[in-house]
């Protein structure tokens, strides 16, 4: 099976930078496509960037594109998200998730394995 672990998220002032961690173990078969996501209290769950292991292909959304910075390690078994320049708006509940298909897109539905999350709060 697949165990996500996240790390490092915290508080910080607007203006600020973080970079979550998430530790993969398992089956390689399932981390062809790996994802960050985000909750915030009262919305929906979004997709904010997502990769593919093979060819480091990105996509991130618009809320954060120039922003944050998804990027995993060579052997694939730790992915990043570098924050700069946080915003209040941008705290949340931050995930990692994966999936084993090539399509690689911020659609929540295609993953399959999920961390527990780190908490991220950025102040005024």
């Amino acid at each position: 099976q697949v165990q996500l672990v996240e790390s490092g998220g915290g508080s910080v002032q607007a203006g600020g930078s973080l970079r979550l961690s998430c530790a993969f173990s398992g089956d390689i078969a399932h981390r062809v496509c790996m994802g960050w996501f985000r909750q915030a209290p009262g919305k929906q769950r979004e997709a904010i960037a997502t990769i593919r292991h093979n060819d480091d292909h990105t996509e991130y959304a618009d809320s954060v594109q120039g922003r944050f910075t998804i990027s995993q390690t060579i052997a694939g078994n730790t992915l990043y998200l570098q924050m700069n320049n946080l915003k209040p708006e941008d705290t949340a509940l931050y995930y990692c998730a994966t999936h084993g298909s090539y399509v690689c897109i911020r659609d929540e539905a295609d993953f399959h394995y999920w961390g527990q999350g780190t908490q991220v709060t950025v102040s005024p």
